[in-house]
């Protein structure tokens, strides 16, 4: 194997292999991943947990993409960042693009192009081909094919040499609908920083912080559902539910016995959330709604839920906040479809409900709000024990690694490093 291994996230980066271990010609593999931003989303922090994997194992990992709040993020990971506006997907603006990136690879002696998302994957196959550099895609999104030309739109996302796959759910569909053969497809679940969500990490003064800015009431219960404020997300189904629930008891002052909590930034301004807060006014949930917006301190976030809700109306392509809290030990609730359903071990780390059924979602929320502290205990050592064995970082990192080592090796003769 190419790279070192990175044991975990929290290590430690290790030092680049010894000169004496390579050959004389030998240089680091530098690996460019492209993807539209850096604000903010589960692909984002894919990309930056490769990047400290690949900077651990000695490589030079590169980032492009239009920026965001998370371009310190990849410094402080070991990387670097080259601004392009990858997102566009005018067809002109995609080949000047894929021109940049050839340069880009050119210049950088890039080893090996790592594509995130479907606009950046044109522009960067494109690349990729003219320059003859390896090309590897992961295929993350909930990609609809209801509009003419949109499945031969998604289709860059299969066409790498090697396709990674986020869950079974995902791979059952490259395999059915985009033809990615056994020889391509790589099943790679994304991984929990079991250093940074850990419960014992959280301290005082970070939970105050959010609770202040969430107005929360003292001694509420918080429900929480993480994720874009966008339709498909559920946050009407889960208000539905909430208006379900037994009228709760005011425990001071008036202050209400739970709360909910929306995490997340809006896919833009105004829409689906104005229609959220006409349903809460309707529902007469406003008094217990609380819109956060984005978030920096998720560990912190998950320790303050009670409930993590992920009830969404169609399928998760893989669903990390599902993850990220069970390493929290808390309390999921998710709808039973796509590959959030497969990170749960329904009745032990978490609770699976019928997509989409409201009543069965208020009655799991409400037998979850009666938990006792023992019950949440037993739950939150079940949960983190099967997100460790199952959803670790470093099994993420390693095997992605492995990835690149494929195409790496079959491209270097003799192979661009040796084993120590």
């Amino acid at each position: 194997m190419l790279w070192r291994p990175a044991m975990s996230a929290s290590a430690p980066l290790v030092a680049a292999r010894s000169v004496a271990a390579q050959s004389v010609h030998a240089r680091p593999p530098v690996i460019l991943q492209v993807l539209p931003s850096l604000q903010a989303g589960g692909v984002e922090r894919g990309t930056i947990e490769m990047v400290r994997a690949v900077a651990a194992a000695g490589g030079i990992p590169l980032v492009a993409s239009a920026g965001g709040r998370m371009v310190s993020q990849v410094r402080r990971a070991g990387g670097r960042h080259i601004t392009l506006r990858l997102m566009t997907k005018d067809p002109l603006g995609i080949c000047m693009n894929a021109w940049w990136l050839a340069r880009l690879i050119r210049r950088e002696h890039v080893d090996l192009v790592h594509a995130r998302s479907r606009a950046p994957a044109w522009s960067a196959w494109l690349a990729a081909r003219r320059t003859r550099t390896a090309f590897v895609t992961t295929w993350h999104g909930a990609y609809s094919e209801n509009l003419p030309f949109k499945k031969r739109y998604n289709a860059i996302m299969a066409r790498g040499e090697r396709v990674i796959a986020i869950s079974r759910f995902v791979a059952a569909r490259l395999q059915a609908d985009y033809a990615v053969g056994p020889d391509r497809l790589r099943i790679i679940p994304r991984g929990a920083d079991l250093a940074m969500f850990d419960p014992a990490a959280i301290r005082g003064d970070r939970l105050h912080a959010l609770a202040s800015d969430w107005n929360l009431p003292f001694g509420a219960k918080v429900i929480m559902l993480a994720g874009r404020i966008t339709p498909w997300k559920g946050h009407e189904l889960l208000l539905r539910a909430l208006a379900r629930l037994p009228a709760a008891t005011d425990r001071i002052a008036g202050a209400p016995a739970w709360v909910c909590v929306l995490v997340g930034p809006r896919q833009r301004e105004g829409t689906h959330a104005d229609t959220l807060l006409a349903l809460a006014h309707d529902l007469g949930l406003m008094k217990r709604l609380r819109f956060a917006g984005h978030c920096d301190d998720m560990p912190a976030a998950y320790a303050l839920a009670d409930i993590v809700v992920v009830p969404s109306l169609k399928p998760e392509p893989f669903g990390r906040v599902v993850i990220e809290a069970q390493a929290m030990g808390r309390p999921v609730l998710v709808a039973g479809h796509g590959g959030a359903s497969e990170t749960v071990e329904d009745g032990v780390s978490g609770t699976v409900f019928p997509p989409g059924d409201v009543e069965a979602l208020a009655q799991a929320l409400a037998r979850l709000l009666a938990l006792d502290d023992v019950e949440r205990e037993a739950l939150a050592l079940r949960a983190r024990a099967h997100v460790a064995e199952h959803y670790g970082l470093p099994a993420m990192q390693q095997s992605t690694l492995a990835v690149y080592d494929e195409l790496l090796c079959r491209q270097s003769d003799p192979p661009r490093w040796r084993a120590s």
